[in-house]
């Protein structure tokens, strides 16, 4: 009898014990938890720690449920909201400290924008440059357009020099992995450059899901990859909604998921359109898949935030890249794609000599094009190549970008 009964605890304990295991998988990650913060200045860093504790809390909630989370970032106020004119060698001071503190704990901070309104700043590119020289993990933006004002003509000019000094001084140019031309962007943006906060202290979730497309676009055809593309989504993403708001408190609001199929080197959303068009990216259909799948994204039954749109970063997608080394579209079809669906143009390699007359263009264009539509919000993160010219084949030294070609420019 006592032998029974310590049989049937062992199994009862054996059976909790693998329910506290997670076996199930699933075809996409959390690319990031972001927290968004308000700083009382930039030497407030016990606001940036309370948020790391957070992070780390709210990271170990959802690895328990079996999922996989690959970043945990913070983003801030715009840094005009903390610096009065431009920022100086005494602000780069105070965010090398803040830098310390994140690249000890593995995380990625954006101070949002540096400038506000409509101008132009000389100072700013000099300044920029010993920002990306003298810290690691801090991101920034400079925005090009907004409801408000239309387009910033003379922001953008600002936007450009920085661009081209960034990519002077840094090995491959990869200086503008950290630096977005941001148009008309909100806060609460997960995903960065573009990223910065406003108000309370509250917190995003930003997905990695080509795969998931792709496994879903697998069965369908173009009479219902709709349907079953929103019917998958609201399945998977549920749960993790319901996991943010068990982590919502007094202290932290739960600002929602951002439905942006981030790719990876692994989970390429190229592969993803090509598996329902049935042809390479930038074929014929390209657009009416991308169309499908920013409708479905934009329209989910959970809470959304930031982009919310189809992100087609050349060199973070090996199909992408693919294809653009065999010139299947250009940087002008890209911004197309982005006129139905997109969040701009992304990691773009263009040729290390193009001036910066032909940059400012381009930001005209993604920024024209982010007024035309409502709450449209896009950005331009451009890849000027030191010593490569337009077809030139580039390899980078950061371990997320993939080889890729450079892109001309008509």
């Amino acid at each position: 009898m006592k032998l029974t009964k310590l049989l049937f605890l062992s199994i009862i304990s054996l059976l909790l014990i693998s329910a506290d295991k997670p076996n199930q998988t699933f075809d996409f990650r959390i690319r990031t938890i972001t927290a968004g913060i308000t700083l009382e200045n930039l030497d407030d860093l016990n606001a940036i720690k309370n948020a790391i504790t957070f992070l780390e809390k709210a990271k170990n909630s959802y690895i328990s449920k079996g999922y996989e989370v690959q970043d945990i970032r913070i983003s801030t106020q715009n840094l005009h909201e903390l610096v009065i004119d431009t920022p100086t060698e005494h602000t780069l001071q105070q965010l090398k400290e803040i830098d310390k503190i994140v690249v000890k704990n593995s995380i990625s901070l954006s101070i949002g924008e540096l400038i506000s309104g409509n101008q132009y700043d000389e100072k700013l590119t000099e300044w920029t440059v010993k920002l990306i020289k003298e810290t690691s993990n801090i991101n920034f933006s400079v925005p090009i357009s907004s409801e408000r004002l239309g387009i910033h003509n003379k922001t953008i000019k600002t936007a450009a020099e920085i661009c081209v000094a960034l990519s002077k001084n840094s090995k491959g140019g990869e200086a503008n992995f950290r630096f977005t031309a941001s148009a008309n962007c909100p806060d609460g943006i997960p995903f960065f450059p573009a990223a910065y906060h406003k108000g309370k202290n509250s917190f995003a979730i930003g997905l990695e899901y080509p795969n998931l497309i792709t496994k879903v676009f697998e069965k369908s055809d173009w009479e219902n990859a709709e349907v079953n593309l929103k019917n998958e989504l609201n399945n998977q993403f549920k749960p993790i909604e319901l996991i943010g708001q068990t982590l919502q408190t007094s202290d932290w609001n739960y600002d929602g998921i951002d439905t942006s199929p981030a790719p990876g080197l692994d989970a390429s959303i190229g592969q993803a359109i090509e598996t329902l068009t049935g042809k390479p990216f930038g074929s014929p259909t390209t657009l009416s898949a991308c169309a499908i799948i920013t409708k479905v994204i934009k329209n989910l039954d959970v809470k959304s935030c930031g982009y919310s749109g189809l992100m087609l970063p050349i060199i973070e997608d090996t199909v992408l890249a693919k294809r653009a080394m065999e010139g299947n579209y250009t940087v002008e079809e890209l911004l197309l794609f982005s006129s139905v669906s997109g969040t701009g143009l992304d990691v773009i390699p263009v040729a290390g000599d193009i001036s910066k007359e032909t940059i400012e263009g381009i930001y005209r264009d993604v920024a024209s094009l982010s007024i035309k539509y409502f709450n449209k919000a896009l950005s331009a993160r451009l890849f000027p190549i030191p010593e490569k010219n337009a077809g030139d084949i580039v390899d980078f030294d950061n371990p997320y970008l993939t080889s890729s070609v450079v892109m001309k420019l008509n």
